[in-house]
């Protein structure tokens, strides 16, 4: 199957109906944008990021999907996904019975230079391909390489009570702000003491663990586009570039340099959070 636009691939497919356990392909977008939204499909989905940021939303949970890592969708999940800039990326549609021990929920996944192999060789091959043939065999080996993938942390939740929320949003939409932990509650109309105890409920951390994985996720955004480490370290509040990058570090076990280094050759790597900024806030 040949590469197509992005513009095609937002343009619903019924790749349900499809009789293969897996249909593979790959999307280019040069110079624009682009959204895809909220949809379902019985298949489950796979998509890896070749070049360029993803972002991928469903309803309790927002990712972001840098290059050469891939997010797993279940199948009947509702889900919408979007890129920015110059992306690059490839698609799984597989049935949720392709393989045993597929993943059950919506994760990222580490991809490995064979299994990033595999699915760019995926890519060209025909929607119905031969039961029992060479392309049959190729798409076993990748499910056991996709089976066999390790699972990233990759993802931020957001939480679902209206105040934290709010919360959450004033915080994205300026991640300089350095307002204390007190203040904030009385922002959003909540003692500090309430803040602590629904937080780590709502979202399973704390408010400054959640801060700064916020502040490593943004930073990964504006790293892989080629910003300088203290251009992205003054844009997020931190007076020097040496307070950034202990504080990465702290977060992902290496130096950004270091970390974009290795994700570039397909060193595994820490976890990192991810997350999907909201409509009109610039990445």
């Amino acid at each position: 199957m040949s590469s197509i636009a992005i513009t095609d691939l937002t343009v619903p497919r019924d790749v349900d109906s499809v009789s293969r356990p897996v249909v593979a392909l790959s999307a280019t977008s040069v110079t624009k944008n682009w959204e895809n939204a909220r949809h379902q499909h019985r298949k489950a989905q796979l998509i890896y990021s070749a070049r360029g940021i993803l972002n991928c939303e469903i309803e309790d949970g927002v990712w972001i999907v840098p290059p050469q890592c891939a997010i797993w969708i279940p199948g009947d999940l509702p889900h919408s996904a979007r890129g920015a800039g110059e992306t690059e990326c490839y698609c799984l549609f597989v049935e949720p019975d392709a393989a045993p021990d597929l993943p059950k929920t919506c994760c990222t996944i580490s991809v490995s230079p064979l299994l990033r192999e595999l699915m760019l060789k995926a890519a060209g091959i025909a929607e119905l391909y031969a039961p029992g043939g060479r392309e049959d065999r190729l798409i076993a080996v990748l499910l056991d390489e996709l089976v066999a993938a390790p699972v990233e942390d990759l993802h931020l939740p957001m939480p679902r009570d209206p105040r934290l929320r709010s919360l959450a949003e004033m915080m994205l939409a300026d991640p300089t702000d350095k307002t204390s932990k007190a203040d904030w509650a009385t922002r959003i109309g909540m003692s500090e003491r309430s803040m602590s105890r629904l937080l780590p409920h709502e979202i399973g951390m704390s408010f400054g663990r959640w801060r700064r994985q916020l502040h490593v996720i943004l930073a990964l955004q504006r790293l892989t586009k080629g910003d300088s480490v203290q251009t992205v370290a003054f844009e997020l509040g931190y007076e020097n570039a040496s307070g950034f990058v202990t504080m990465f570090r702290k977060a992902v076990g290496k130096p950004p340099a270091r970390y974009l280094s290795d994700r570039a050759s397909g060193a595994q790597l820490a976890p990192v959070p991810g997350i999907m900024l909201p409509d009109g806030i610039s990445i």
